[in-house]
């Protein structure tokens, strides 16, 4: 499949059975249901779908299950960040192997890289593989970000075809904005920010809530594409009370409680990340009041 990185792409959440393992028939369900609500793409293993709990095996087997219920109808990202060089590189080897269409690699976390370590880092993964790569910085959890200029340096790459940030940075959003080229795209991975950065020229977004309220974030998207500024305006503050939820628990915990109560399938989020007690689960109940329950 011949990838193009735009519109709206969910951050999927990895349904999990009540013992915490991956929950295969609730994901295939869940990738039917947002490809059948419009969106342009699916995202596997990003930080809502818990990819730092994972094993590599376990990592494969969601690619895979992801890779099999799409059926070529939209591209499917697998997320592939690790710390060290090499073991993003021997992921992405195997990822490739599993049929996903693209990658997304995260900056490494932890232990504050510098831009020319990182800048190499991505160079390297960049010509191990023959997948377009999309950069992804989300600074407030890895503890580094890449710079604009590095972002300029590394889009010169011919395989490094977009960056998802989440940084909430909107100055530094319209800085990427800048850099943007048909062949380099520019996600926000900001939910509250969507609207905006489509009216700034991005692409789209790469949005986790995507999982619990499909149909809201895809309204945003088309009456944006239609000319309804108004009603993707309002479409976007419509997402902003389960937004406003996720501070309620740790993540993905809220958002994988909301999506469940909401009809999409989710199951608990792996430990230590505990369930919601229940007066949070009350709060978060009235939180969701006004948003569409999937049949």
């Amino acid at each position: 499949m011949t990838i193009t990185f735009k519109g709206i792409v969910p951050a999927l959440i990895t349904p999990m059975t009540r013992d915490e393992e991956i929950d295969e028939n609730g994901l295939r369900m869940l990738v039917d249901r947002l490809i059948d609500a419009g969106v342009h793409g699916v995202f596997v293993l990003g930080t809502n779908g818990e990819f730092i709990g994972m094993t590599e095996d376990e990592k494969l087997r969601v690619a895979r299950i992801a890779v099999d219920q799409a059926r070529g109808r939209v591209p499917v990202i697998a997320g592939t960040g690790a710390y060290a060089t090499r073991d993003v590189i021997a992921l992405n080897a195997k990822m490739h192997d599993a049929g996903v269409d693209a990658v997304s690699v995260i900056t490494p976390y932890f232990n504050g890289a510098t831009q020319q370590e990182l800048f190499t880092h991505y160079e390297r993964i960049a010509a191990s593989t023959p997948l377009p790569v999309m950069l992804y910085t989300i600074p407030a959890k890895a503890g580094v970000t890449l710079n604009i200029d590095t972002v300029r340096r590394l889009a010169e790459i011919p395989n490094i075809r977009g960056i998802k940030d989440s940084g909430g940075d909107f100055d530094r959003l319209l800085q990427l904005i800048n850099l943007r080229r048909d062949d380099f795209a520019v996600f926000t991975g900001t939910d509250s920010m969507i609207l905006w950065t489509l009216i700034a020229g991005g692409d789209g977004a790469v949005a986790a809530t995507t999982n619990a309220v499909p149909s809201v974030v895809m309204s945003i998207w088309q009456r944006f594409q239609a000319g309804d500024v108004a009603g993707a305006r309002a479409a976007q503050e419509a997402l902003r009370p389960l937004r406003d939820a996720f501070a309620m628990g740790t993540l993905p915990v809220v958002l994988k409680t909301a999506a469940e109560m909401l009809g999409m399938p989710a199951g608990p989020a792996r430990s230590p990340a505990q369930p919601l007690d229940a007066a949070a689960r009350e709060r978060l109940a009235k939180a969701l009041a006004n948003y569409p329950r999937v049949a």
